[in-house]
């Protein structure tokens, strides 16, 4: 059993003393919140950290993922359960925009939460950690329709998101990916290739799964100016937001790593999956910094 104990005491010096959580609580935006709630939250947070996923760190690292015949992926032992309880308790929730769902607290407090969460099982954090990333990223550059269809699932944790960059031949140097985007009659883009290193690219935790996915359209610019960014569900989703059949996505295969066992690192294949242009053509690489960003925030938050 993990012994994990979340250091409150700490968080909320921090908060109060450090960061002035209580003048940015006399903001608009969060005047329903005020210091005594949000550290009953807090309090409630680090209960729920160390009572439900805390206890699954261990078999998480020591039994892992485990890729199926068939190319699904069953998550850890625990964490199926761990993360049901998570998305319905409303954690994933919290520092959103109530707009779609979301709780309307402030970020810093959504990050102290998530800080409790890496610490107590950093395999299991990198699932809602991506998530959140594909929402600031549609937030920030899809389109109304897109926000309307796409956000609430993802806010509440119902689906979760990924981040599909690298790909074989293309490292560091992104601008040498392949992986192509044809335009169909429809308005949706046809995307074919294979992406890897997908942190949580399968698994069984959620409904559906949302790829954020670099590709390159017909007669795009060489190089990173060229790449443009799609929503690739893993299952097609209808105009009423019911999911649907199967997209052309499959997990080819799941990495072999020295930790964070519970954390499937995906070899994902795309076979003309329909996918969603955000934004505009050859801007992708603009919008995918929305989401590296975020995750760059939260690699930080991993080091305390």
């Amino acid at each position: 059993m993990a012994d994990y104990r979340p250091p409150l005491d700490d968080i909320r010096f921090v908060l109060g003393h450090v960061a002035g959580l209580d003048e940015l609580l006399g903001l608009p935006p969060f005047t329903a919140y005020d210091l005594a709630s949000v550290e009953e939250l807090l309090g409630e947070a680090g209960r729920f950290v160390a009572e439900v996923i805390a206890p699954t760190n261990v078999d998480g690292d020591r039994l892992g993922s485990r890729r199926n015949p068939d190319g699904s992926v069953t998550a850890a032992p625990g964490f199926a359960d761990a993360y049901q309880r998570y998305v319905t308790a409303g954690w994933p929730a919290a520092p959103f925009d109530p707009e779609y769902g979301g709780g309307g607290l402030p970020w810093v407090v959504g990050l102290a939460v998530q800080e409790m969460v890496t610490a107590a099982n950093m395999s299991f954090s990198l699932c809602p950690m991506l998530s959140q990333g594909a929402v600031h990223t549609l937030t920030a550059h899809g389109s109304t329709d897109q926000k309307s269809r796409w956000l609430p699932k993802l806010i509440s944790g119902e689906w979760t998101g990924t981040m599909n960059l690298t790909e074989p031949q293309a490292g560091s140097d992104v601008g040498a990916l392949s992986t192509r985007a044809v335009r169909a009659e429809d308005g949706t883009y046809r995307i074919s290739g294979q992406k890897i290193f997908i942190t949580w690219g399968e698994h069984d935790m959620a409904e559906n799964i949302v790829h954020l996915v670099l590709a390159r359209t017909a007669d795009a610019a060489p190089g990173t100016k060229g790449i443009s960014c799609f929503i690739v569900p893993k299952f097609l989703v209808g105009g009423d937001g019911s999911v649907g059949e199967r997209n052309g996505v499959e997990c080819v295969s799941v990495e072999h790593k020295m930790g964070i066992h519970g954390s499937p690192t995906c070899v994902l294949s795309f076979d003309d999956a329909v996918g969603e242009l955000i934004g505009e053509e050859q801007a992708g690489m603009r919008y995918m910094f929305t989401m590296m960003n975020n995750a760059r925030l939260s690699v930080g938050l991993e080091g305390l």
